[in-house]
């Protein structure tokens, strides 16, 4: 159900509306809340922060429909804003869409036209949050996002609604790119930089394309994480995909691209880590783990792709792989079994 604030002084739109929309709000797809003015709408909206669109009038008493713009991009920038008046001179649109109006439908009002117009906003405001859950899962989607959604990701809201954190049960795999460091000191930071974007450019792929996520890039490293049905399985698929398309490069005679991979399974926290003052924040997670598929990946040699023996019997039946033995990894008291997932 949408949320919908309607600023203005006649009170009779308010009837109109009502008999207008009256079976969308009968099948619950639409709830108005109405205000008489700008201030109004600001203590309306407080207590309605669920609000999705304003349809606002420009000339109402105490505060005017621009004043009330201007405060909603300031204080709630997710909240779009259809300016509705009879003052439809090219002034005052221009105007309200400086102040950051999404529309501008003038008076008499053509309620046809009105839905077209509360549609769209309605739609431009769902792939708003769209966005903002797709970052809250990958964080390289923020350098794509407006300022506006930067700001509400600023605030204190937004910070709250993601500070609530689980313990999940999923697969985390690092898979790190073999020998890179050597090939950095050599070429030039130009070359090195497109070369390592284009390997992860394969990876990202491949880890998508079994609805993986990428968690964070570490140096030459890329860590993601695989939920749901059957993950341990896509997470083993993506990199073994990974693996082979890796291989396939022969950038030149002294160097081919190799990777090593460690891949485990079990519980970890799923949670924002980071400083809250810095506002620097990772929706990551952490764990043992997590921990341990790390260090797996560190003792794998090229063209490797290790899990551990737990891993191992979940997967056996669909996967080729071959015991390597017992291995002592940094941190652990004991040692661990591993496997070598072949194909």
């Amino acid at each position: 159900m949408t949320k919908i604030l309607v600023a203005d002084d006649e009170a009779d739109l308010e009837t109109l509306i009502r008999q207008k929309f009256r079976q969308k709000i009968r099948e619950q797809q639409y709830d108005f809340v109405f205000a008489c003015n700008g201030n109004d709408a600001l203590q309306k909206i407080q207590q309605n922060p669920d609000v999705d669109i304003v349809l606002s009038d420009i000339n109402m008493p105490e505060m005017d429909g621009l004043t009330l713009l201007s405060r909603l991009g300031e204080s709630s920038p997710m909240i779009k804003t259809v300016m509705v008046s009879a003052y439809g001179d090219m002034d005052n649109i221009r105007t309200a869409m400086n102040r950051g109006a999404f529309d501008f439908v003038t008076k008499p009002v053509n309620f046809d036209d009105l839905e077209l117009t509360m549609q769209k906003t309605i739609r431009h405001v769902e792939q708003l949050r769209e966005t903002l859950k797709a970052i809250k899962e990958n964080n390289i989607l923020k350098m794509y996002v407006d300022q506006n959604v930067l700001n509400f990701m600023g605030s204190r809201e937004y910070e709250q609604s993601l500070m609530a954190n689980e313990t999940i049960e999923a697969s985390v795999a690092f898979i790190d790119i073999c020998g890179f460091t050597a090939i950095s000191e050599k070429e030039s930071p130009d070359t090195v930089v497109q070369l390592l974007n284009k390997y992860f450019d394969i990876m990202v792929k491949e880890i998508i394309e079994q609805n993986g996520l990428v968690d964070k890039f570490i140096g030459d490293c890329v860590m993601a994480v695989f939920k749901g049905n059957y993950h341990l399985d896509r997470a083993i698929d993506a990199c073994i995909a990974i693996r082979n398309k890796i291989s396939a490069i022969q950038e030149s005679n002294e160097f081919a691209p190799r990777v090593s991979i460690g891949i485990n399974s079990g519980e970890m926290i799923s949670g924002n880590i980071g400083s809250e003052t810095l506002k620097r924040l990772d929706y990551t997670v952490i764990g043992d783990t997590v921990n341990t598929a790390q260090r797996m990946q560190a003792a794998a040699g090229v063209n490797q792709v290790l899990i551990s023996a737990s891993c191992y019997e979940k997967v056996k039946q669909s996967f080729n792989c071959r015991k390597i033995g017992d291995a002592v990894l940094k941190n652990k008291e004991q040692a661990v079994t591993l496997y070598e997932v072949v194909d």
